[in-house]
């Protein structure tokens, strides 16, 4: 299982780290401090508490301690625990707890991206407290049911999280890992995010906004091709 979790992590690193900072694909966050950007790192890195200033060792970084917080994580969660609010905070502050900290904590700046804005910093307590009483609540655990129930479950519960973004960094990656904790309740093998790249993070980016309109069926087709992927990768 642990081979699996290093197998995934690795083929999803093309999508997971970030791309160069340029307008129109970086995050803009409005009212941010100065301070939160690590001096010398010409505002390309977040203050952290490694005093990393390049931005691919901090990326390297964030990878490593992704590859050890979902090894605790899978047996952390087994397959009949139900999410919640302060899980997800937990698994932000597993993975980036020594390199933010910040981690595990609510955002205070509002996010946008691509002139998409994701919730408002001052509406995350109460969107979290929803997102587990309406959605975590109803589809987790997420151990039973059909292949199409199992689409249903994780396209909504990544979906919503991702609408909320309820962290300052890492949250797409917080939703893959909730979605690959998710899939080895339903005894699928951990989720292969490696073909959601290039032209597919547009299709991915629609599918979020999609969200919406409560429209969860492009999310859905979304991940029936991580689960195909999944399996061929395992034959």
């Amino acid at each position: 299982m642990l081979v699996d979790i290093v197998l995934l992590v690795f083929r999803q690193r093309g999508w997971s780290l970030r791309s160069p900072i340029k307008k129109g694909h970086r995050y803009e966050t409005n009212g941010l401090v100065e301070g939160q950007y690590e001096p010398g790192s010409h505002r390309r890195v977040l203050r952290n508490l490694l005093g990393i200033i390049k931005k691919r060792e901090m990326d390297r970084t964030e990878l490593e301690e992704q590859l050890r917080a979902m090894a605790e994580l899978v047996d952390r969660y087994d397959r009949n625990h139900q999410f919640t609010e302060d899980d997800i905070r937990g698994i932000h502050r597993i993975w980036l707890g020594a390199v933010f900290a910040w981690a595990g904590e609510y955002r205070k700046v509002n996010l946008v991206k691509e002139n998409f804005p994701f919730a408002a910093a001052d509406q995350i307590p109460r969107l979290m407290a929803a997102f587990e009483k309406d959605i975590l609540k109803k589809y987790t655990p997420c151990r039973s049911g059909s292949v199409e129930e199992i689409v249903r479950a994780l396209a909504v519960v990544h979906t919503e999280l991702v609408l909320i973004h309820p962290f300052r960094e890492g949250n797409g990656r917080v939703a893959r890992m909730l979605a690959t904790l998710m899939s080895l309740q339903a005894g699928l093998p951990a989720l292969d995010f490696g073909g959601v790249r290039g032209w597919k993070r547009q299709e991915y980016f629609a599918a979020v906004q999609a969200g919406m309109r409560d429209d969860y069926r492009p999310m859905e087709r979304i991940f029936i091709s991580v689960i195909r992927r999944t399996s061929r990768k395992r034959t």
